[in-house]
């Protein structure tokens, strides 16, 4: 989540835009865009979704074994 709130964070302030207009324009509420960059890991994918889209961006579930899976694979080539 970490990665996410300071990704979030730095791509507004570049876009020189408060939380709140960020918000407005994401159409999400400021406690959404709070959140986010906070790093609160209870978030809705949807709205986490509709402020990524912001970038050209966004987020999709990705199952505990892929993600095994795919460690394995750097793991190895290392």
């Amino acid at each position: 989540m970490e990665e996410l709130a300071r990704f979030v964070k730095e791509k507004r302030k570049f876009a020189n835009l408060t939380q709140e207009e960020f918000a407005e324009r994401a159409g999400v509420a400021l406690t959404v865009i709070r959140k986010i960059e906070q790093g609160k890991e209870n978030l809705n994918l949807e709205k986490v979704n509709r402020v990524l889209k912001m970038f050209g961006h966004v987020l999709i579930p990705v199952s505990s074994k892929t993600l095994s899976d795919k460690n394995k694979m750097m793991d190895e080539k290392s």
